[in-house]
């Protein structure tokens, strides 16, 4: 009865599954003449070795050439700037949330449950936030930019110029060159247009700061130091708390503490950022771009441009 239903590797029967429902299995018995109650079909499915079991994600995108060998340049290059003293920053947006008296997964000490809205809806928010992270790898610190409008490549950048003018020249005074380790999506997308432009216009040329990003690639964003060395410890700290208004984000991410030494800085930043924001070709061929010879929709370096003044 279970043979044309039953999915899995037959080899390793706990990969053995069946769409049908133990209520459904104890019917078409009884059409069989067999009476037999759900709880015996449960009994009975436990001795041929079913369970029951939620999905587990333990399977990885297949792992071509071209991904072990961007790994591989990742490391080389964050060896190459840290044997040089120069920054290396890694950079995300952490999960957008909403902002109101809504539920927060986690649980905190308190002597009653704090009340919450019983519903997520977006119409009862206050608003979104949109956390842009920077961690740098070598001083082991986090810079947290909450937006209020949208993830944009040009919110990104002025995240990214917001934590050079306030940390990364101070601690770098010297370095002439940063590293930045990006996912392949979102708004520093290694085929956006405008993320490239951006980090020319109001990084590279203002701060006479080349500037090398190196992307993960796709589906492998977990590997990005931001998401694990940062992010993971906001949401531990922040578990359980109701983001209620955006000075109460900002004040949770600056409290964020760990053992290691981790120490987080959070700003907001209220400026509306539009989406339709585009940029021709001829811009793009403005820019001092350097694709490098490996994988270059991955790797790539903006030089500053003399000042055309």
């Amino acid at each position: 009865m279970l043979r044309e239903d039953t999915a899995g590797d037959p080899s390793a029967r706990r990969g053995l599954w069946t769409g049908k429902r133990l209520r459904t299995i104890s019917r078409e018995l009884a059409q069989l003449g067999l009476r037999v109650c759900p709880n015996t079909v449960r009994r009975l499915l436990g001795e041929m070795d079913y369970a029951l079991h939620a999905n587990r994600k333990s399977l990885c995108p297949p792992s071509g050439p071209e991904r072990e060998q961007q790994f591989s340049y990742l490391a080389h290059q964050r060896h190459q700037f840290s044997r040089s003293g120069y920054p290396i920053i890694s950079v995300d947006t952490k999960k957008k949330e909403l902002v109101g008296q809504f539920k927060n997964n986690g649980r905190l000490w308190s002597r009653q449950p704090i009340r919450v809205q019983d519903h997520d809806f977006r119409s009862q928010a206050r608003g979104l936030a949109i956390p842009y992270g920077s961690y740098d790898l070598q001083a082991h610190r986090g810079t947290v930019i909450v937006g209020t409008s949208h993830d944009t490549p040009l919110f990104a950048v002025d995240a990214l110029c917001l934590w050079w003018r306030q940390e990364g020249r101070k601690r770098y005074a010297n370095a002439p060159e940063l590293l930045i380790l990006a996912d392949s999506g979102g708004s520093n997308s290694a085929r956006c247009r405008f993320w490239k432009y951006a980090l020319q216009e109001k990084l590279v040329d203002p701060y006479q700061l080349a500037v090398t990003v190196c992307h993960y690639p796709s589906g492998a964003s977990k590997w990005n130091p931001v998401e694990h060395r940062l992010f993971s410890e906001i949401s531990k700290h922040w578990a359980g708390q109701p983001l209620s208004d955006y000075s109460t984000i900002v004040r949770l991410i600056a409290q964020t503490r760990t053992h290691s030494g981790l120490v987080v800085k959070c700003a907001l930043n209220a400026k509306y950022y539009p989406t339709n924001a585009k940029v021709s070709a001829e811009q793009m061929r403005e820019l001092d771009l350097l694709k490098h010879p490996i994988l270059p929709v991955w790797n790539y370096t903006l030089l500053p441009r003399i000042n055309r003044n």
